[in-house]
């Protein structure tokens, strides 16, 4: 037992539950004693009933945060590797194997997915060339 962590992190939507583990009793049995509950998006932590965060406590939850910002970035950019990939998929789908009553079931959502990501992209990709070309204005007024 004495391999557990300190601290255990129940995984919710837009954070976490924080215990505490103890396994200081006489029994042994593991105890989890909620001590805050995080969420993930603001950064909010708040302390559970009277309990008073140490700084160590904020100190552990800080780093979880972190790490978790971080598989759920990475999370997110596999997905839409993922999404690239389902995109080819339906593409050969529609050209080989699709009946005529699949692609009329699916076109037309298909079609507004595809001109609303497609919109989105463009106007992305815009911004990005104009903030360059300002970028690169800037440093050549500066030479």
């Amino acid at each position: 037992m004495s391999d557990l962590p300190e601290y255990y992190f129940r995984v919710r939507e837009n954070g976490a539950a924080v215990f505490r583990i103890s396994t200081e009793n006489r029994q042994r049995r593991i105890e989890m004693d909620e001590i805050a509950v995080i969420n993930i998006r603001n950064g909010s932590v708040k302390p559970h009933g009277d309990h008073v965060l140490t700084d160590e406590e904020h100190e552990v939850i800080a780093d979880w945060m972190e790490e978790r910002r971080a598989v759920l970035a990475e999370r997110d950019l596999d997905d839409i590797h993922r999404a690239i990939d389902y995109l080819n998929l339906t593409t050969h789908w529609a050209q080989s194997r699709a009946s005529d009553e699949d692609l009329e079931e699916v076109t037309d959502r298909l079609l507004l997915a595809m001109h609303d990501l497609r919109s989105v992209l463009v106007r992305k990709k815009a911004d990005r060339l104009m903030a360059g070309a300002a970028d690169a204005q800037e440093d050549n007024a500066a030479e």
